[in-house]
């Protein structure tokens, strides 16, 4: 079974070290000693505890109906415009994601550095590494 040190816990979930050690404390997660005596997060734990923190915070509006799942809400930290294509960079948490949209898209949307936006994601082809 995978386990993780606090700040690697941290970093996936995108908090400071101290705030694992306060969830661990409150019995949020499953901290152990390894064989060390270093502590440890459960793998199978700080999953669960990622997918519980995450429902609700990219909600998909009620007036929009869309078969994606895959949502980021986030603040547009760059546009580049052509003369039909545009590129367009969201901050999602941790997450950076860069998209290629038409010029059209983004003038419509009022799409510029600073706006907030949701992304959404679908995908036939998504690749899963492992290091």
């Amino acid at each position: 079974m995978p386990s993780y040190s606090i700040g690697q816990a941290a970093g996936l979930l995108g908090v400071s070290s101290e705030t694992v050690r306060r969830w661990a404390g409150g019995g949020q997660l499953l901290m152990e000693r390894d064989g060390s005596g270093n502590r440890v997060i459960d793998g199978v734990s700080l999953a669960g505890f990622a997918k519980d923190r995450a429902v609700g915070l990219h909600p998909v509006a009620d007036e929009v109906s869309t078969s994606v799942r895959n949502s980021f809400a986030g603040i547009v930290t760059g546009v580049v415009l052509d003369d039909v294509v545009a590129q367009v960079e969201v901050q999602s948490g941790p997450h950076r994601l860069v998209s290629l949209v038409t010029r059209e898209a983004v003038e419509e949307l009022g799409i510029e550095v600073g706006v907030t936006v949701t992304a959404r994601v679908k995908s036939t082809n998504v690749h899963v590494d492992r290091p």
